[in-house]
């Protein structure tokens, strides 16, 4: 059978011809074959790459921060100006003009004293006598107090002896015993140094024996079945469960200090004059810008000794505790 050409085209099988697949280069881009051939100088460079915007958490996270600090602000701005509210309103409207000067504005008092090194300097090293004298103080009240509670925890008979004379020393008015203090001890340092403890020995004792008396009796038992000695049980299990209490005692202590040394200031004028004497000098003198002006030091100096002492109590107690909100 002879077949004609015709036919024999017609039996091949269609051959589909090549396409070269388009390179790529490492960058993405598509390159075709006279992009290969053409000089290096004509390849465009590749768009830099845009930056990110922020992750939506963090932005949250920012936005909670500056929401927290001024929920905590706002109060403080907001009694500040209520205070200074009422100064005015009581000055202008309570007191007439011949006796403005018992409650004078606060512009004025801002006015004759912040610009008057010869009542700033003096105030500042007043300021700082008192400071010295109330963390002096605020260290013995420390040391006198977590003592007088560790001999109470380890005895009941301390206990039963002690804490009632710890009480009673609470419960005196500060202002019937200076007489006596500075007769026993003298008109000077020594004797506000004693007034500082009087005050603020009462919270480290209160709080450190609540929280050594505050470990759990599971621990206790598992001490007893180990036979531990009275000092491990009371290194291991008692101490470390008693610093949230230890930090609140003193965080309180701290505040009391500042009102010992400044009674302290008041009463006994004899040596380096505090700002408690100051304010017994400006009283007596009828200096009532500068009287004010040692108030409102005085006042800014307890908010911020107290401050310090809770962040730190919020800082070691929350640190090993995992605590959050004291």
């Amino acid at each position: 059978m002879v077949v004609s050409p015709a036919a024999r085209a017609a039996l091949r099988p269609r051959v589909r011809p090549h396409r070269r697949a388009p390179l790529e280069d490492p960058g993405g881009a598509l390159v075709s074959e006279k992009t290969l051939t053409a000089p290096s100088a004509a390849v465009a460079p590749a768009p830099a790459a845009e930056s990110a915007p922020p992750a939506p958490g963090a932005a949250r996270s920012l936005s909670r921060t500056a929401g927290a600090a001024s929920s905590r602000a706002l109060p403080i701005v907001l009694a500040i100006f209520g205070i200074l509210a009422i100064w005015y309103a009581v000055s202008y409207l309570l007191l007439s003009e011949d006796r403005r000067f018992l409650l004078p504005p606060p512009h004025q008092v801002f006015a004759e004293t912040l610009g008057n090194p010869q009542i700033i300097g003096p105030m500042l090293v007043a300021l700082g006598q008192t400071t010295s004298v109330a963390l002096i103080g605020l260290a013995l009240a420390v040391v006198i107090g977590m003592g007088w509670a560790i001999l109470m925890s380890q005895w009941r008979i301390a206990e039963r002896v002690l804490y009632p004379y710890a009480v009673i020393l609470q419960t005196i008015p500060i202002l019937a015993l200076t007489p006596l203090i500075g007769i026993w001890m003298g008109y000077g340092i020594p004797a506000r140094i004693v007034v500082c403890v009087i005050i603020a020995v009462f919270p480290m004792i209160s709080n450190t024996l609540f929280g050594l008396q505050s470990a759990e009796a599971s621990a206790h038992d598992l001490f007893t079945l180990n036979k531990a000695s009275r000092w491990q049980r009371l290194t291991k299990l008692q101490l470390p469960a008693a610093i949230p209490s230890i930090f609140t005692g003193l965080r309180n202590a701290a505040g009391l200090a500042v009102i010992g040394a400044i009674v302290g200031d008041f009463f006994f004028q004899q040596g380096s004059q505090g700002i408690g004497g100051l304010l017994r000098t400006y009283t007596l003198r009828l200096n009532m810008e500068s009287l004010f002006l040692a108030i409102i030091f005085t006042a800014l100096f307890g908010v911020i000794v107290f401050s310090i002492f809770a962040a730190l109590d919020r800082a070691v107690v929350g640190r090993l505790f995992g605590w959050k909100g004291r």
